[in-house]
């Protein structure tokens, strides 16, 4: 297995979920072991995608350098890790990623567009050794050893349309174009009145998210799946996973996560020395990757 990046650059412009501005935004190819770089065009700044680039988890996963950032990465991301590829430079003209209709699919069918190149250095990947949890009251996330990537999500609202839904999802390009790309983001109608209020979600709309109120559903159209919500869930914790800027080799398991608790999942899997080691996929068969050690980086 190679490291890739893609084959040519493409771009599509959109909205920011909190600001509402316009954005553009550049895919352009890069060089193997550069890694996912975004690059403000306005700012003149290049941020690297790394867990110490993370500035802020609330609303959204945020990273930054020298005063400046880029909000709303974790759907981008969930689609680039999705479609592996290790190696591009995103180019953008404002703060935020274009939050298109509130899922991946549109930044899945520019990647389509974009194609995929495979590069002459092999593909590094983080194979978890043991497992490490967070926990938050009844909240946690864990990442634990196994020999694929599967993630398994339980979330629990008190609302009639979402109640308490689980999801276990076999990682694979092919699962996440079927099973995860298309779901959307979610909010309740109390809470974007609030955030509005405090000058954020002015992008959003039912055009870019799913809104409930009290009852139910707001959008005209209803759902994509039975059950939207966890499967969004799921693609956030791609996102936020893809941070790390490697394939994982392991489990996740996680109970009403959320950015915040992904973000320090992989602090604490990355401080600890003796929890991941990085491999060199050398050849893949039947989901199972076979690697060579590497010296941690």
């Amino acid at each position: 297995m190679r490291q890739t990046t893609i084959k040519q650059a493409v771009e599509l412009v959109g909205i920011g979920l909190h600001k509402g501005v316009p954005v553009k935004m550049r895919l352009q190819p890069a060089k193997a072991n550069s890694g996912i770089c975004f690059y403000r065009k306005d700012k003149n700044c290049y941020i690297p995608l790394t867990p110490e680039n993370v500035i802020d988890t609330k609303m959204a996963t945020v990273i930054g350098k020298n005063g400046v950032l880029v909000s709303t990465i974790e759907h981008l991301m969930s689609a680039i890790y999705s479609y592996g590829i290790d190696n591009m430079l995103i180019v953008l003209d404002n703060d935020e990623v274009p939050i298109m209709d509130g899922s991946a699919i549109s930044y899945c069918m520019l990647l389509d567009e974009a194609g995929i190149r495979e590069l002459s250095a092999p593909k590094k990947i983080l194979k978890i050794k043991k497992e490490i949890a967070i926990q938050d009251g009844k909240k946690f996330v864990k990442l634990k050893p196994s020999s694929n990537f599967t993630l398994d999500f339980t979330i629990k609202f008190d609302h009639p349309i979402i109640g308490e839904e689980h999801l276990f999802f076999a990682f694979s390009k092919e699962n996440f174009l079927k099973e995860i790309a298309k779901a959307r983001t979610f909010g309740f109608l109390k809470e974007v009145q609030y955030l509005r209020s405090i000058g954020l979600a002015k992008g959003g709309s039912l055009e870019n998210a799913i809104v409930l109120d009290e009852k139910g559903v707001l959008n005209s159209e209803g759902l994509r799946y039975s059950d939207e919500f966890v499967r969004h869930k799921i693609l956030d914790a791609i996102g936020d996973l893809a941070v790390m800027g490697y394939p994982i080799m392991g489990a996740y398991e996680a109970y009403a996560a959320s950015h915040a608790l992904n973000h320090a999942l992989t602090k604490a899997l990355l401080a600890d020395s003796s929890a991941y080691e990085i491999i060199e996929a050398d050849m893949q068969s039947e989901g199972y990757v076979i690697g060579t050690l590497l010296a941690k980086e």
